[in-house]
């Protein structure tokens, strides 16, 4: 079965353009024109990916995404005129995955809707299975899971992938390019921004002080690490 893709903006054109060239790639296209109706489309409709437009009549994209995280982790690549680095960072922080600007070329929607969709598909290798165990956190590595203190962490399929790579590598240091390589697996799209939203996220959700992390820790001026002992250096050093 094709993969299907939701299309979800207001501008007729644009629709038409995505729709046709997703077709033409070997999707399944369905759409909607406003946010309301994208959003229970995206809830029923059970969609591989979502495309979402920020700007919308009823309701925009972020309030689209963001009520949509209360019911899925599907993948959602934001669209929009818009190339504000605040309205990246907000589209991130609301759980998308990606972001394309308009007027962006086919081969690059393209290129992110397949990266997207390999991710969603678990492109991501696993070096190890079943538990990893640090503190009171536990990342389920068959069910794709993370707890803490035995209550599940709802995190969106980023936030997993990035804390269990760097979990899986304990006390290795990862630049953010190389984040962005690995986990994010298309270094040639995107914004390094990505990842240190993705890490401001999961700290607030991992950390029992996001302010004083002992889980994932920076060492200045070189990247990102994981450690399972606390108090395992400065977190800012």
């Amino acid at each position: 079965m094709p993969e299907k893709i939701l299309v979800v903006d207001d501008e007729t054109n644009i629709v038409d353009i995505l729709t046709y060239n997703l077709k033409k790639a070997g999707y399944e296209t369905i759409e909607a024109y406003d946010g309301e109706t994208g959003l229970k489309m995206a809830v029923e409709a059970n969609p591989d990916l979502v495309m979402l437009d920020i700007m919308m009549p009823k309701m925009d994209g972020y309030e689209v995404c963001r009520q949509l995280r209360l019911h899925s982790q599907v993948p959602v690549i934001m669209l929009t005129a818009r190339a504000e680095e605040t309205d990246k960072v907000l589209s991130f922080e609301l759980g998308a995955d990606d972001y394309i600007t308009k007027p962006f070329s086919v081969r690059e929607m393209l290129a992110r809707v397949m990266a997207n969709l390999r991710r969603s598909s678990g492109g991501l290798s696993q070096e190890q299975t079943n538990k990893l165990v640090f503190g009171e956190v536990e990342i389920d590595l068959d069910m794709h899971e993370v707890t803490r203190g035995g209550k599940l962490i709802e995190l969106t399929r980023r936030e997993y992938e990035l804390v269990k790579f760097l979990a899986q590598r304990n006390n290795q240091v990862f630049s953010r390019e190389q984040l962005f390589e690995k986990v994010w697996q298309y270094e040639h799209f995107g914004d390094m921004r990505t990842v240190d939203v993705t890490v401001r996220r999961l700290r607030a959700k991992l950390e029992p002080d996001d302010t004083e992390p002992t889980y994932i820790l920076t060492k200045r001026k070189v990247g990102y690490y994981f450690t399972r002992e606390f108090g395992d250096g400065n977190p800012n050093e």
